[in-house]
């Protein structure tokens, strides 16, 4: 018991003095860790109930995501069809009724385009494959998602989409945010300390898919009215409602994109400019060389932005957007640019602003639980335990910085059902020194020497110390594991609240008893 090397002492206190320092930048907030150069260390962030901000859950739509498949396979089997060792010249694409038709011309060629077709397919659950392929009317191919292929695609979507929104959001320098997925085809953003959720559902929400494609010019003024576009072609609007046809494969789109930010152009408007990778450039290149003198479309989710005529080859991979842009507005859709297109259409299901005041008044009240339950318990332990009391009440402060430091160092975001579970872990923290106390009054008791009490108390209690602490801790897990939100984040401050409690109460406050005893080697204890 006595035997308390000097390099246990040391490193025990070391790691206090660590828990000590790491706390510092959590407790006096941000700004004054700045000004005393602690700006850079981790810190616990506060959550949308402690400081505010914006709770939005968007919900996929299902049927555009099919869409989007079926239009992504006629370009995948487009190339795959003029590529083939014997080129298959196809005709009359259709992406009609959730399913991609096409008529192939010559009818000895239908089998190979089975076949290819076939080859872009995959298997996914049950040993379905994610696509039918069938042969109609002796040359049509018909290509068809299944169930499972649909829900593969749903998923792979939502991935995607999650990853998203999380680039949007990092853009906006929020390093609180929550982006996660609920359930199949939801995704739940929350913002703490942004109190602008038009702005902030702008931004997400915005599918952003970039498309520059060309003019038809062959498209009578009666189609173009009543929205019949030729086969190969398309009606599509400006932002002020106008039409305008322009071709259904596109020159180049967003997912070639390297590069987009808010510019300037000649006449000081906003603008975005935008560079493309390699590939997309060498197309740029030349499909405008190609085109000189015609227009082409940039488009933007489905909305022509503008039609300029190409009047010289657009060359080195750049070029920029104009549109009735604010400089606001021109960064928002850089951001969306640059994190890349949605791979599915969200839409807003479920918005709270919670406001900053609610913030405080629940910061206010926590550290008011918190104050209280600590004062409470180390008034309870010194007049109980006197000098034990106090080694007790030094190991409860300590533990408080303890579980700021790995709660900080860990990047945690702090909710308000946090605050609950610190709360909490303060009043069970002093559990295990009761334990050791009252086992060492109970040895006392029997006669024993101050010595043997202290060790057999220690000794005893710790075995029931750690039985309850186990049971608390499967608690935990098992509520970090099947829980969610606001129950994580009570688990996880549990968890380790148990963790640095049995450090402090029983390693600790082993470490000043057995000094204690070793310098005075009392008589008789005073417990």
């Amino acid at each position: 018991m006595l035997d308390f090397p000097r390099w246990k002492r040391l490193a025990i206190s070391f790691a206090l003095a660590l828990g000590v320092f790491f706390a510092i930048p959590s407790l006096i907030g941000e700004g004054n860790a700045n000004r005393f150069g602690l700006g850079s260390m981790p810190r616990i962030s506060l959550g949308l109930d402690l400081q505010g901000g914006s709770h939005l859950l968007y919900e996929a739509d299902v049927n555009d995501v099919a869409k989007t498949r079926v239009e992504g396979m006629e370009e995948t089997m487009r190339s795959a069809l003029s590529r083939a060792a014997t080129p298959i010249d196809i005709g009359d694409v259709s992406t009609n009724n959730g399913s991609l038709t096409f008529f192939v011309r010559n009818p000895a060629q239908v089998d190979a385009a089975v076949e290819i077709a076939r080859r872009q397919t995959t298997g996914v659950a049950s040993g379905q494959r994610d696509w039918d392929v069938n042969v109609v009317d002796g040359n049509r191919v018909v290509m068809t998602p299944t169930r499972g292929g649909i829900n593969a695609f749903i998923d792979e979507a939502m991935k995607g989409a999650t990853d998203v929104v999380r680039k949007r959001i990092d853009a906006l320098g929020t390093r609180e945010a929550a982006v996660t997925r609920e359930g199949s085809h939801r995704i739940l953003v929350e913002v703490p300390g942004f109190q602008d959720p038009a702005a902030l559902k702008a931004l997400v929400g915005r599918t952003a898919h970039l498309e520059f494609k060309l003019v038809d010019l062959n498209v009578t003024q009666d189609q173009l009215t009543s929205g019949r576009a030729p086969i190969g072609s398309q009606i599509l609007k400006y932002e002020n409602g106008a039409p305008i046809a322009v071709q259904r494969r596109a020159i180049i789109n967003g997912s070639q994109l390297t590069k987009a930010k808010q510019g300037y152009g000649q006449n000081n408007d906003p603008e975005v400019e935008i560079e493309f990778n390699g590939e997309g450039g060498k197309r740029f290149a030349d499909v405008t060389r190609d085109n000189v003198g015609k227009p082409f479309a940039i488009i933007l989710d489905n909305v022509v932005l503008s039609a300029p005529n190409i009047e010289t080859p657009i060359l080195g991979g750049a070029a920029s957007i104009h549109g009735s842009f604010t400089v606001d507005s021109a960064q928002q859709l850089a951001i969306a640019l640059q994190s890349g297109a949605l791979p599915v259409a969200l839409k807003v299901v479920e918005e709270r602003t919670v406001g900053a005041q609610l913030g405080e008044d629940s910061i206010h009240a926590g550290i008011l639980a918190s104050v209280i339950a600590s004062v409470a318990i180390i008034v309870f332990m010194l007049v109980t335990y006197g000098r034990f009391g106090i080694y007790a009440n030094i190991a409860v402060i300590l533990n408080i910085f303890v579980i700021l430091a790995v709660m900080g160092m860990l990047a945690m975001t702090l909710t308000l059902p946090g605050i609950a579970g610190f709360v909490l872990t303060i009043g069970t923290a002093v559990d295990a020194n009761v334990l050791i106390n009252e086992r060492i009054r109970e040895e006392l008791r029997r006669g024993r020497n101050v010595v043997m009490a202290v060790e057999l108390g220690y000794k005893e209690a710790s075995r029931t110390i750690f039985e309850a602490n186990a049971t608390h801790a499967i608690s935990g897990i098992v509520m970090l594991l099947l829980g969610s939100g606001p129950i994580k984040g009570f688990a996880v401050v549990l968890l380790i609240g148990i963790c640095t409690s049995v450090f402090t109460a029983v390693t600790f406050t082993r470490m000043l008893t057995a000094g204690y005893i070793r310098r005075r080697r009392p008589a008789e204890l005073h417990i």
